[in-house]
């Protein structure tokens, strides 16, 4: 079926696997679940998600980037967490739809500037041009936020399963359990192996961000897993080795991520948060080690 589709309606694949490449899924169906999810949240998202993805993937067709790539959703999922970042963050007006498609261009062209030269920077270009974007509205605008923004649901009573769901629906801003559980099902039906390392993650990065005395409505929110789950994405694998590597992972980045929110780093703070800064630090420190563990012979006896 996804064949199919591809070959039907290339360009509604390409945007859709853009979508779903937020947690690193080449997956049509991933991709339209996602949406789904940000549909049920906001109508605003769910256009943002769509319009910022499909202005990725039609910028890099214009600049002329690889065809796999493009076909992949590479230049897709950078420019969507742009799109629905500031939607989430500001009110609905105008300027701010326009920036979503200036955003999403500056974010594929700076993914592409990566890919080139074959760095793994994974969501960094989405973090650069966002804070610059959020900078900028703050220093010289005065839009509101939006409502999605201002409202914050008491979630202290909810069980441990809605928690640990809900760092995969914080991935794109969502507190909604239901968004959440549709995340998880749409990395679920491309990668089993993710979508359940990913809720282990998101259950250590919860334990552990409890034990470091967090807010505990922040933590139910998913607000220090959320980072968790896409490294664990990322590790993810049927090797034993591959499961020692999540969670090392996983360690780094909730320690990360509570440093950076409890440092109330202005500069960051003004420029709308660490988003998934965590991540993208804490995959970059593990890779060097998963590197060097594929390339030795001793870890490969230890698999057999």
């Amino acid at each position: 079926m996804n064949k199919i589709i591809e070959q039907k309606f290339p360009l509604a694949s390409e945007v859709l696997k853009g979508v779903g490449q937020i947690m690193l899924q080449e997956n049509i169906y991933t991709g339209l679940l996602f949406t789904i999810g940000l549909f049920a949240g906001s109508a605003s998202m769910g256009i943002a998600v769509l319009l910022a993805s499909l202005t990725g993937t039609l910028i890099a067709k214009v600049l002329k980037y690889d065809k796999e790539e493009i076909k992949m959703g590479l230049y897709g999922f950078s420019p969507s967490l742009v799109g629905v970042a500031l939607v989430f963050l500001f009110k609905n007006e105008a300027v701010i739809w326009l920036l979503v498609i200036l955003g999403s261009i500056a974010a594929a062209m700076l993914q592409h500037f990566f890919i080139k030269r074959k760095i793994p920077v994974f969501t960094f270009p989405f973090i650069f041009v966002t804070w610059i974007i959020v900078s900028l509205l703050h220093h010289f605008s005065n839009i509101p936020p939006s409502p999605e923004y201002l409202t914050v649901p008491d979630l202290t009573d909810i069980d441990a399963f809605s928690s640990e769901v809900n760092g995969f629906g914080e991935v794109i801003f969502q507190a909604s359990i239901w968004a959440g559980l549709l995340f998880f099902i749409g990395v679920y039906i491309n990668s089993p192996i993710a979508a359940l390392y990913g809720l282990m993650a998101s259950a250590i990065s919860s334990a552990l961000s409890f034990h470091g005395h967090e807010p505990i409505n922040e933590i139910h929110m998913g607000l220090f897993s959320f980072n968790a789950v896409l490294c664990a994405i990322v590790f993810a694998g049927n090797k034993k080795i591959d499961g020692a590597l999540v969670l090392i992972s996983v360690v780094i980045c909730v320690i990360i991520n509570i440093g950076l929110v409890n440092a109330k780093i202005e500069i960051l703070q003004n420029a709308g948060g660490a988003f998934t800064l965590p991540f993208v630090l804490a995959t970059c420190l593990v890779l060097p080690l998963k590197n060097y563990i594929s390339r030795n012979d001793f870890f490969a006896k230890l698999e057999d």
